[in-house]
């Protein structure tokens, strides 16, 4: 997918939520033949120049008038060029998308369009809610973004044009959301009302409404449960988890308008987020209430959920938790997964095959991110405060911390460029994004941003339960 390179000027173009484009003067040029451009177009194409009278001021019929005055004038003929030079110039302009990402503005409700590249702003988008938890999709062809805003708004934003195609208030209070496997469905899992809603993905019109119904368990038949780690799974399904109902449940989406819904119960108290695997076999959800976590194989659905690491805090004093660990950024690289450990200063280190405790790598703060690398050689993570302004890095091969980096004050979330020579880092409280060298851990760029948080980059679209 292509679209303008847009060049910002000094006085960065700011989009609000009626939508318009990147430099919207400069873009119904190029994308447009005007009508006096059309006629000029029409006038050269003919193939006798007497028979064109576009451009002549008063009557052509005369004989003598066609004799003495040439159709076009070596004026119109240049003016005709500066007309439609934009137009032959286009192909010279365009660009792809897989180059280009969002950063999340939380306290100010907007976005920032950013190319990696060349480490540019490229717009702002405002207008788009509570941000304070917003996550992104994007679809298969990376021209629209899809944000999941914290006050149940879900918002398709073209990150061609910077336009907000359209934006709903879908919920009370929602907590993120997925993308199908063919791209054609956006599900949305809510707090408020508890539950997942599907929506056809190119008009965001509402497909399926799927409850998180448990009452029927408690005396109370209209009890509903919150809904957490929702992810995109092989074979056209969702995968959700219920919060106070302690399920996970599986959403065929075949048939969209009906899904069949497949309920695995007692799988744990209280499981907050959830992960799939890179390669979408295994969904492991964390558990809050008591230690360990729950693993369901989707190779084998009949063998049920699993727990596993069930000791794993076991003899250590818990501490105060400031902020939960997202399970979405578990780091899969090499025969390991890496699992942020609740309430400690500590990374797990678990084998992939057997899922049993490898290491306990001990490290700066509790931490909320654990994020491989693409290359899978090392892990990047990041901390709940007080120590929030820290980064460690971790080497696989090793499983030792081989660096720390001190970005800033709130340092709350990072993203690899695609093949991961590079690593945007997201400093809320001093207002920044700060762009590191993975291979020499340098600072390499900083883009301003106002309380930035979350950084979501167009190569998602092609990566399972992201």
């Amino acid at each position: 997918m292509f679209m303008k390179k847009y060049q910002p000027d000094k006085k960065e173009d700011i989009l609000s939520s009626k939508g318009k484009n990147f430099n919207h003067s400069s873009n119904q040029r190029f994308f447009h033949l005007g009508d006096f451009q059309k006629k000029l177009y029409r006038c050269l194409s003919m193939s006798k120049a007497n028979s064109c009278s576009c451009l002549r001021h008063g009557s052509t019929s005369s004989p003598t008038a066609q004799a003495t005055n040439p159709v076009f004038s070596f004026l119109e003929i240049a003016l005709l060029f500066l007309l439609l030079f934009p137009t032959l110039n286009y192909a010279t302009e365009l660009r792809g998308t897989g180059d280009l990402g969002i950063v999340v503005e939380r306290a100010s409700g907007s976005v920032l369009i950013i190319e990696t590249t060349t480490h540019t702003r490229l717009a702002k988008i405002q207008g788009l809610g509570d941000l304070s938890h917003a996550s992104i999709v994007y679809s298969r062809d990376q021209r629209y973004a899809y944000i999941f805003g914290r006050d149940g708004g879900l918002t398709q934003l073209d990150i061609l044009t910077g336009k907000i195609v359209k934006r709903i208030i879908q919920a009370g209070n929602s907590i993120g959301g997925a993308i199908s496997q063919d791209g054609r469905l956006i599900a949305v899992s809510n707090y408020v009302p508890g539950g997942v809603k599907v929506f056809d993905a190119k008009n965001l019109a509402l497909v399926a409404d799927i409850p998180a119904e448990f009452g029927k368990q408690t005396q109370n038949p209209d009890l509903r449960s919150k809904v957490i780690g929702l992810v995109d799974a092989p074979n056209q399904r969702f995968i959700f988890s219920l919060f106070e109902a302690g399920e996970i449940w599986i959403a065929d989406m075949h048939i969209p308008h009906s899904p069949k819904i497949q309920k695995f119960r007692n799988i744990g108290i209280q499981p907050y987020d959830a992960l799939i695997s890179p390669d979408g076999r295994y969904y492991v959800a964390g558990l809050f209430g008591e230690e360990g976590l729950a693993l369901l194989d989707l190779w084998n659905l009949e063998a049920g959920v699993q727990r596993i690491l069930p000791n794993y805090g076991k003899g250590q004093q818990k501490l105060p938790v400031y902020k939960m660990p997202h399970l979405e950024g578990w780091a899969m690289a090499s025969d390991y997964a890496f699992i942020p450990a609740i309430g400690q200063h500590a990374v797990l280190v678990v084998d992939k095959k057997t899922w049993q405790p490898v290491k306990q790598i001990p490290v700066y703060g509790q931490p909320v991110f654990v994020m491989a690398k693409p290359d899978g050689r090392q892990v990047w993570v990041n901390f709940a405060f007080p120590n929030n302004d820290t980064l460690q890095i971790i080497d696989v091969l090793t499983l030792d911390i081989v660096k720390m980096l001190k970005p800033g004050k709130a340092t709350l979330h990072l993203e690899f460029t695609p093949r991961g020579e590079e690593v945007w880092v997201s400093v809320r409280d001093e207002d920044k994004v700060i762009v590191y060298n993975t291979e020499m851990f340098e600072e390499v760029a900083t883009l301003p941003a106002d309380k930035p948080s979350g950084i979501f980059f167009s190569a998602r679209a092609h990566k399972i339960g992201l």
